[in-house]
């Protein structure tokens, strides 16, 4: 049976005439006015002409053209935005993009944006949040070139002084007995640790894990971050962990509502397990990760062989993560491998 309106297609009677009219409404575009009888050969070419007309860019019609919240939402709503960033990198440079265009910077002329002003902005940063703002408007100004909004790119000379910083904390065998010794097996504190150290995911990760994905002692992650598929044989401290804790969900951590965590929520809860069992402030989830590392590093294995369960890209990496591996016990491990050559 024929529909009797074309999709996305309204009518509407005006009271005052008693005229009928028919308008297209979709969500993120004008409205538009279709004359003629729907389906009537003369309507179908309006709906055609309708329906493939451009989409504005978000807030278009709020902003003066050519201003900085202007290029901001034309550059959020394009393609160069969704197509070439990893969806956890759109949602930081959309947070700071969307700080960057906050009045009253967003009624500022984009082309008269001066390297000076943005250098007084980055100036007034933490070091890796500065990094993080320039890279982000470094690629807004080039987006801004190609569409002709100026002619230069004022981030071009700008430099940072590099960050000495080995980031997230590593943590230490102590720190993790010490949580260990507050959270007893059995407790979701205790099976986030067991989650976070011997599967050395990201917390993003880790909150999605559940029961489905373990088959025949083979826990199966695809990274939220990178899109990769890793395969990872249970470890025996995990298994422990898991069995012991009793749960009515598939998901192994969830909130008291039953709700799976975010990555955020979780962060927040798992600083206040770590309170709980008086652990200093730079013991943080990521650095559990890190830690996961630097143990299989103290184990012998290869940087290759950690990449492998981490997911990491490049061995450099791999390195960096495991900077805090214990010399003594590499040492005895070297040694015993040179007595069995």
């Amino acid at each position: 049976m024929t529909r009797r309106y074309p999709k996305f297609c309204h009518p509407f009677v005006d009271k005052k005439t008693g005229l009928a009219y028919c308008y297209l409404r979709r969500r993120g575009y004008p409205l538009v006015r279709l004359r003629g009888l729907p389906w009537s050969p003369s309507f179908m070419v309006e709906y055609e002409k309708a329906m493939s007309g451009p989409r504005p860019a978000i807030g278009a019609g709020r902003i003066k053209p050519g201003s900085v919240a202007a290029v901001v939402a034309e550059y959020l709503d394009s393609q160069k935005f969704f197509g070439s960033k990893k969806p956890g990198t759109q949602r930081m440079r959309r947070g700071i993009l969307e700080r960057f265009r906050a009045p009253p910077n967003g009624d500022r002329p984009f082309a008269l944006l001066p390297a000076e002003w943005i250098e007084s902005r980055l100036d007034r940063l933490p070091p890796h949040a500065a990094r993080s703002w320039l890279a982000t408007l470094r690629s807004l100004c080039r987006f801004a070139i190609k569409r002709g909004y100026r002619r230069d790119d004022p981030t071009a000379n700008i430099k940072l002084a590099s960050v000495k910083s080995d980031g997230f904390h590593t943590w230490t065998d102590d720190e993790i007995e010490q949580f260990e010794a507050h959270h007893p097996i059995g407790s979701k504190p205790r099976l986030a640790l067991a989650l976070l150290l011997y599967t050395i995911q990201r917390r993003s990760d880790v909150v999605k894990m559940g029961r489905q994905h373990i088959r025949d002692g083979v826990l199966r992650v695809t990274q939220s971050k990178t899109n990769k598929k890793l395969v990872l044989p249970v470890r025996p401290e995990l298994k422990a962990v898991l069995d012991a804790t009793l749960s009515e969900h598939l998901t192994f951590l969830v909130t008291a509502t039953g709700k799976p965590y975010g990555a955020n929520h979780f962060s927040e809860t798992f600083r206040e397990w770590c309170d709980d069992a008086r652990l200093p402030k730079h013991c943080s989830a990521h650095g559990l990760r890190k830690a996961g590392c630097r143990m299989l590093a103290e184990r012998g294995c290869s940087a290759s062989e950690i990449a492998a369960w981490s997911g990491h890209d490049t061995l450099r990496e791999v390195e960096r993560y495991t900077k805090r591996a214990d010399q003594a016990k590499l040492a005895r491990n070297a040694l015993a491998k040179a007595v069995t050559l």
